[in-house]
């Protein structure tokens, strides 16, 4: 069995849950910019819960070259849907969200590197950026076909949860998203961490899968610039970077695995997630987990 794809408008890449436990080679885990939605795109079809899908940022429409079953989480969702074959499938651009994940039953047969077939969009490992016409084969990566009943309908004409903000995995963003974090290891480096707690950010327009950078009030450090920056430290997905112009950048699913500027605190799973279906102009605050 395999997947075409028909049309393309914007960027969809083959991801599962990444390559972790690499960092000491330079290899960052990559993977899903939004785990919890790939998870539930994967449950919906009844795959384990780390198959290849496609994460899909715009637009897409597929053509089943023999009868599959499908499902889409994230930005859109929607329940398990099989397609019989020559049928075709359209991914609309979303209302709300940025990313959506489409799941086969079988998970995408791709080449993997280290045993994950994620494309690791610095680095370059893995599959390259899908491109209309592209064929993909469907393999044999089942979990349990009772997952699919999992509250979102049961195969063939299964309604469209499109409006259902809980039913992709992750939440989407509302107006202001809130972002929970953890205390980083270089804390002490805010001359008053108050200021990332108090003030609104907005997702600005350079962001990617790398990292997403922040505009708002930015943070004075505590050390002066002529003593000069950190001896590059390990780096994890969700760190909130403070570089010298003070504005955070928070690190996403292909994030280097060193840097040189202080993290001042970490992302919980659940809000590196959500930040993830974050768009340009989206406004964000921080709020504090656990000790500080």
């Amino acid at each position: 069995m395999s997947l075409r794809i028909a049309r393309l408008g914007g960027r969809a890449l083959c991801e599962d849950l990444g390559r972790p436990g690499h960092a000491h080679l330079g290899i960052t885990g990559s993977g899903a910019a939004d785990r919890a939605s790939l998870r539930r795109a994967n449950a919906l079809v009844g795959n384990r819960p780390g198959a290849a899908g496609i994460e899909i940022v715009g637009t897409l429409e597929v053509w089943a070259e023999a009868g599959v079953m499908i499902a889409l989480a994230g930005a859109q969702t929607r329940a398990a849907t099989v397609l019989a074959a020559g049928e075709r499938m359209s991914v609309p651009f979303p209302q709300r969200g940025l990313r959506t994940y489409l799941a086969v039953r079988g998970g995408l047969a791709t080449a993997r590197t280290l045993g994950s077939a994620a494309t690791d969009t610095l680095s370059g490992l893995g599959p390259a950026p899908l491109r209309a016409g592209d064929v993909l084969a469907v393999g044999r990566d089942l979990g349990d076909l009772r997952t699919v009943g999992d509250g979102a309908g049961d195969g063939a004409g299964a309604t469209d949860g499109a409006g259902d903000d809980t039913a992709g995995g992750t939440p989407l963003p509302g107006p202001l998203l809130m972002l929970s974090v953890h205390p980083g290891p270089r804390a002490d480096w805010a001359e008053d961490l108050g200021v990332l707690f108090a003030g609104e950010y907005r997702v600005g327009e350079e962001s990617d899968r790398v990292g997403t950078r922040l505009a708002g009030a930015p943070l004075a450090r505590a050390r002066a610039g002529d003593a000069g920056e950190l001896p590059s430290e390990g780096l994890v997905r969700g760190s909130v970077q403070l570089p010298p112009s003070g504005l955070p950048v928070i690190f996403g699913a292909d994030h280097p695995v060193t840097g040189g500027y202080p993290v001042i605190a970490v992302l919980t799973g659940a809000a590196a997630d959500a930040l993830a279906q974050a768009r340009p102009g989206q406004a964000v605050r921080f709020r504090r987990t656990g000790a500080w």
